[in-house]
């Protein structure tokens, strides 16, 4: 069943690229903004999973992200998007 999945998904990838249409509307896929170390904003994520001042766990639809560093704060999150302010030294992709 994992393997008609992964097809299925290179599938659609492929005929998203061709046609040339946005991957975070079509595939729901995050979108990570960062402007230098002190700020993160985080689109298209379904809910926060874990919040301490060294680290912040954020799932989306794909994947989960983990924002690492020290004084982290979510500044403010709406239904479609969060911004995280702080320190940031790591920002892992997790499976």
């Amino acid at each position: 069943m994992k393997r008609n999945q992964t097809i299925e998904t290179s599938f659609r990838e492929k005929v998203i690229n061709s046609l040339e249409l946005p991957k975070d509307l079509m595939l729901g896929a995050a979108i990570l903004t960062v402007t230098g170390r002190r700020e993160a904003l985080i689109a298209n994520y379904k809910g926060i999973l874990e919040y301490e001042d060294s680290f912040i766990r954020v799932q989306t639809k794909n994947c989960r992200i983990l924002v690492s560093g020290a004084h982290l704060a979510i500044e403010y999150y709406t239904n479609e998007e969060m911004k995280i302010t702080g320190f940031i030294e790591t920002i892992q992709y997790e499976s």
